[in-house]
């Protein structure tokens, strides 16, 4: 598959949005780099897979929590707070992709985290923060 000449422009803003993202967290979480790099990311994302369907990616009703943390950590990004603005955008970075689900059944096989995740408070508040679904039977 032959990518368009937007589409290389795109990739090549995504890939200098995440070396300025990482650059930003490996020196102390500098809050102009990482606002780049978010800039970066998301005008690359955009040019790639085009306006509209970047629009109906984050605007997916099963990903709603995941685009809210991954705005609201860029929106506190742009406000200083690049610490907090990381963790959350993280937090919906992980969500929006899925990588939540699979990450929180994988700690679950782990000998020592897997007891500690199946205590009974413990495991309802993974369980919410992971997204998995519960059967009511």
């Amino acid at each position: 598959m032959w990518l368009s000449d937007g589409q290389k422009i795109g990739v090549a803003l995504t890939s200098f949005g995440a070396l300025f993202m990482i650059l930003g967290v490996v020196l102390f979480f500098d809050a102009s780099l990482l606002a780049l790099g978010n800039i970066l990311f998301l005008s690359g994302l955009t040019l790639i897979i085009g306006p509209q369907k970047t629009f109906y990616f984050f605007a997916r009703r099963q990903k709603l929590r995941g685009t809210a943390c991954f705005i609201g950590g860029i929106l506190l990004v742009f406000l200083k707070w690049p610490f907090v603005g990381v963790i959350v955008e993280t937090f919906g970075f992980l969500n929006l992709f899925g990588f939540l689900p699979r990450g929180a059944d994988l700690l679950r096989q782990v000998p020592g985290v897997g007891h500690f995740l199946s205590l009974p408070y413990i495991r309802d508040v993974a369980d919410r923060l992971a997204g998995s679904r519960t059967s009511i039977v």
